[in-house]
């Protein structure tokens, strides 16, 4: 399929059904050659909602008042993936805020541990920018890939999205230098969200299609309530799934997961994310009595089939779109060479 600039254009804003079956059918397509029709689970754990930001669309905001913070123990870590594992998951996401308690001596020792009582799991760490120094004892300890959003990759966008004591050319360096530590790593952005224009959207699979991230997550956004968005409209579940495709076809060999976001936008949002070339699952292993308090934008499923204590059930959906989901870590597949 032809990706020129102008046909990407088209495909994002074509009202023609038969040429969106037509990416759909192809990033499937691409997707199938390169994985297999399988999907891979992982087990997410949100160990806090404590955040030193400020970012103007995330509930868990420094600024938000209303919001009751939590932390979670290393035991309650540990617990969640043993239930994890119990359940066949091979890798743990631990997801926060940049909470200053987790500090890199915390993190290394957790990390440490799940590696020790699962050595057959690979964990993937998304807690923010940090430095250098950080980030390379992380991996030191054993965390095999990072998730980072870089959000948006237009500058002025950025700052539109964050406070002045963020920066564009910062994000973009934890990037680099997560990749130059050997990280698997993850990018991603948000969809719709406020400012965001054609333009922007273009610089963004042009990011992707460069750096070529191991993962790149994607949903649409979300207002949450108590934040400077809360008003503002939410992003639109068909372009993100068409994003989706043409991020595929850009990146066959990329790791791209049906986020909940979609699931919370569209009862059958993962399985049109699948039908569009996504292949990652994260059903939701944290604690019931906090999954709630992870609000980082308004109504986030916790529970029913975006729960880890429905496997069984997620695995039905995904066979019944013919989909496998095999029982182990779903490591990116390096491409040598890639001939569609």
């Amino acid at each position: 399929m032809n990706l020129s600039s102008n046909n990407i254009e088209h495909l994002l804003t074509t009202s023609d059904p038969q040429a969106v079956d037509e990416l759909f059918a192809e990033a499937c397509r691409v997707r199938d050659k390169v994985y297999g029709r399988k999907v891979f689970m992982r087990g997410l754990i949100e160990i806090s909602n404590h955040c030193k930001n400020d970012c103007l669309y995330c509930g868990i905001r420094r600024s938000n008042l209303s919001v009751k913070r939590y932390r979670l123990s290393k035991e309650q870590i540990l617990d969640c993936c043993r239930t994890g594992r119990e359940l066949g998951f091979r890798t743990f996401v631990l997801q926060g805020g940049e909470d200053a308690w987790f500090t890199d001596d915390i993190v290394c020792d957790i990390v440490r541990d799940i590696k020790r009582q699962f050595p057959d799991c690979a964990i993937t760490l998304s807690l923010g920018e940090r430095g250098y120094d950080s980030f390379r004892r992380l991996r030191e300890a054993g965390a095999d890939r990072y998730l980072l959003r870089h959000e948006t990759a237009d500058a002025t966008h950025y700052s539109y999205l964050h406070p002045a004591d963020m920066s564009f050319e910062h994000r973009m360096q934890c990037l680099r230098d997560l990749r130059s530590l050997g990280f698997q790593v993850g990018a991603g952005f948000m969809v719709g969200s406020p400012g965001q224009t054609l333009d922007t959207l273009m610089k963004d699979l042009a990011f992707i299609a460069d750096f070529r991230p191991e993962m790149v997550g994607i949903g649409p956004f979300i207002p949450a309530a108590d934040t400077p968005f809360e008003n503002q409209v939410a992003g639109s579940v068909d372009m993100t799934v068409r994003l989706l495709a043409i991020i595929r076809l850009l990146h066959p060999s990329v790791l791209l997961p049906a986020t909940s976001a979609l699931g919370t936008m569209h009862p059958k949002g993962r399985e049109r994310a699948i039908m569009a070339g996504a292949n990652v699952v994260m059903p939701n292993l944290s604690p019931q009595d906090t999954r709630a308090l992870y609000s980082i934008y308004n109504n986030k499923l916790a529970t029913g089939s975006e729960a880890a204590e429905s496997a069984a059930d997620i695995r039905l959906r995904l066979h019944a779109i013919g989909m496998e989901v095999p029982d182990d870590r779903g490591d990116h597949v390096e491409m040598k060479s890639y001939n569609s």
